[in-house]
């Protein structure tokens, strides 16, 4: 998709009538200082067409300019690979990310990640603005991600993500028969003292809920295909959860669960939906897995059990 680098054009309504420039800004899109201070450097703001004093008042029916693309400066190394890409306009970017692959670098000498990935495509389409990725994935784990194409975008989708606005569904492959067709996990997550990567169930952790519904039971090889979505965004949530239910994730060898030969936990992120912000319209994005250890089940049963649930 080719950037067009418009500004962005917002009416404002009777909720707003009244707000200065500058509250508007702080209120409405959820500038942080620093993006604030371009945008009033940069003169980024148009009232009716006119540069406006940030004290000037709103009135109901203005219409306003907003100058969402500038040039941002990064250290960023792009790397070129191909791209899954399930979801694009002006202003995010949604991927289905491999497994095998990190979400963003975790060391300096790492230039082989998705974030780089999205910075080779962002300068591929002429855009000169910093990739920023609103959620993550573990290196194993495939499935959507969200990025955001500009600094204001990258602000409010944060937002969104912080009132568990943004919904995110999952499918994984567990070891054992879970009893119960649907169920939910309550239990609070925090670092496990005895491992530096490891997290576990603990009362003085973070709370966390994760709702789990049963797609398929295969007693013949002992496991069961789950969907699950969150309602809190811990590190390795999932994970931690369905170990602690007597369930880990095959592959999960961190959590309990048995080494197979794809070396990797059978958890893929299929659906994302939320309200677009900017062009007020639902998005719900899915996503297939190229898994080994689930496609085995899902390839008859992807679009008729997975696209019901989150």
């Amino acid at each position: 998709m080719k950037q067009s680098y418009e500004w962005f054009k917002d009416i404002i309504k009777t909720e707003d009538n009244g707000l200065t420039i500058e509250t508007y800004l702080k209120s409405k899109w959820l500038l942080p200082k620093k993006t604030l201070h371009l945008f009033r450097m940069n003169k980024s703001v148009l009232v009716n067409g006119h540069a406006m004093p940030w004290h000037h008042k709103l009135a109901t029916g203005d219409e306003v300019h907003l100058h969402f693309y500038f040039p941002e400066e990064h250290d960023i190394e792009p790397f070129n690979m191909p791209l899954d890409i399930c979801y694009e306009d002006d202003h995010i970017l949604i991927i289905n990310k491999p497994s095998g692959l990190d979400t963003h670098p975790s060391a300096p000498q790492d230039k082989k990640t998705l974030l780089n990935a999205v910075a080779f495509y962002f300068s591929s389409i002429g855009l000169k603005t910093k990739p920023r990725h609103v959620h993550r994935l573990d290196r194993d784990t495939s499935g959507t991600i969200l990025f955001t194409k500009h600094a204001v975008a990258s602000s409010v989708f944060d937002q969104l993500l912080a009132n568990r606005e943004i919904k995110r569904s999952y499918v994984a492959l567990v070891h054992g028969i879970v009893r119960m067709n649907s169920g939910v996990i309550h239990a609070a997550i925090g670092r496990d003292r005895h491992h530096p990567t490891r997290r576990r169930v603990s009362k003085t952790g973070q709370t966390a809920q994760t709702n789990y519904q049963v797609l398929k039971r295969n007693r013949a090889k002992n496991e069961t295909l789950v969907s699950l979505s969150l309602d809190s965004g811990r590190t390795h949530q999932i994970r931690v959860h369905m170990s602690h239910l007597g369930h880990p994730l095959v592959g999960d060898t961190l959590y309990g669960g048995k080494k197979t030969a794809a070396q990797q936990q059978a958890l893929h992120a299929f659906k994302v939906s939320f309200s677009h912000p900017f062009k007020k319209i639902p998005v719900s994005v899915e996503a297939k897995t190229s898994q080994p250890l689930l496609l085995p089940y899902v390839k008859d049963i992807f679009q008729k059990n997975l696209s019901r649930q989150g």
